[in-house]
C-alpha cells in the first residue's frame, strides 16, 4: 500500500493543498484583519456543514449503519472540525495554540499517509467523499498556519505544552464519544468485536492497529505496563490499555514536534530566553566562586 500511495494524486493533493495556502496569504496580508478573521473562520464554518453534508454523497449516502455511526465526532480530525470554528473566537492564547499545533500536526499527517483515500482508490463511486477528505484536513493546517502568518495569532513555545495536554484531552472525549455510541446502539455495543483494536480505532484509541507503521511507531514508547493485563486471570497477556497506552508517547513525540513548529514563529523570543537564562546562571556561578 505504501509504494502505492506514491501515484499523481498523492502529490497533486499535497501541492493543490499548499498552493492553496501560498496563494491565499498573499491574498489576505492587505485586507484589514477583520476581513482576514472573517474569511478564515469561513473555511472553518464550510468544513463543519460539510461533515453534516457527507450524508448526501457516497459511501454515506449508501450505507445508513455508516452514516449514523460516522456523522458522530469519532477521531482525532473529526473532533477539530467540531470544535475549531467556536475556538477560533477564542480570546485565550492556550486555546488559539493547540489549534496550531494540533490542527497543523493532525492535518499534516493525513495529507502525507491518507489512509482513507488509499482505501478507496478503487472506488470511483466516491470521488466526492475523498475531495471532502483533503478540504477537512486542508482547512486545519490552512487556519491555523496561515493566522500565525497573517500575525492574527503569534504562538508562543512557552505554550508548547498545550499540544500533549489538548491532544490527550480530546483522545479521550473520542474514546467516551464511542461507548456512548455504543451504549444507544449506533455501533455495536461492547463485545469482542467493539473492543477489537481494529475496530473504529483511527485515532488509536485502544492501541495500535496491525500493520500500521504510525501505531506501531507509537507503541515503541509505551511502558510495558501499559501493553500487558497486570491482574486476574489474565495477567501477563499482552492487552493495550484504552487511551492510557498513549499517554507516554504522546507527550514524547507530539511534544518536540510541536516545539519546532512553533520555533518557526518565535524563535526570536526563544533565543532571548536562553541567552538570559544563560546570563543568569554564568552570574550565579561567578558569585558561587
Amino acid at each position: 500500500m505504501i509504494i502505492e500511495m506514491f501515484n499523481f494524486w498523492y502529490f497533486f493533493w499535497l501541492l493543490i493543498g499548499a498552493g492553496a495556502i501560498v496563494g491565499l496569504y498573499y491574498l489576505l496580508r492587505r485586507l484589514p484583519q477583520k476581513w482576514q478573521k472573517i474569511i478564515l473562520f469561513s473555511f472553518l464554518a464550510l468544513g463543519f456543514l460539510l461533515h453534516f453534508l457527507k450524508a448526501y454523497i457516497p459511501p454515506y449516502s449508501v450505507d445508513e449503519a455508516r452514516l449514523f455511526r460516522d456523522s458522530w465526532f469519532s477521531n482525532i480530525c473529526a473532533a477539530n472540525i467540531a470544535l475549531f470554528p467556536f475556538m477560533f473566537w477564542s480570546k485565550k492564547d492556550t486555546v488559539k495554540d493547540y489549534m496550531f499545533y494540533i490542527g497543523i500536526l493532525s492535518g499534516l499527517i493525513a495529507f502525507v499517509y491518507p489512509q482513507e483515500p488509499l482505501a478507496k482508490i478503487d472506488q470511483l463511486s466516491e470521488q466526492m467523499d475523498i475531495l471532502r477528505f483533503y478540504y477537512h484536513h486542508w482547512q486545519l493546517i490552512a487556519v491555523p498556519l496561515l493566522s500565525a502568518l497573517l500575525k492574527i495569532h503569534r504562538p508562543s513555545y512557552k505554550r508548547v505544552w498545550v499540544a500533549p495536554v489538548g491532544l490527550l484531552m480530546l483522545m479521550l472525549f473520542v474514546m467516551l464519544n464511542q461507548i456512548f455510541q455504543s451504549e444507544i446502539g449506533f455501533v455495536p455495543l461492547r463485545n469482542s468485536d467493539f473492543f477489537d483494536i481494529g475496530y473504529k480505532n483511527s485515532s488509536y484509541i485502544w492501541g495500535p492497529n496491525s500493520n500500521d507503521a504510525i501505531g506501531s511507531f507509537f507503541a515503541l514508547f509505551t511502558p510495558k505496563f501499559f501493553k500487558t493485563v497486570p491482574v486476574g486471570q489474565y495477567a501477563g497477556q499482552e492487552k493495550y490499555w484504552p487511551w492510557f497506552w498513549i499517554v507516554v508517547p504522546v507527550f514524547v513525540l507530539v511534544t518536540p514536534l510541536s516545539f519546532l513548529l512553533c520555533m518557526i514563529f518565535d524563535h526570536r523570543n526563544f533565543r532571548r530566553d536562553l541567552s538570559s537564562l544563560r546570563q543568569r546562571i554564568a552570574a550565579r556561578l561567578g558569585k558561587g566562586k
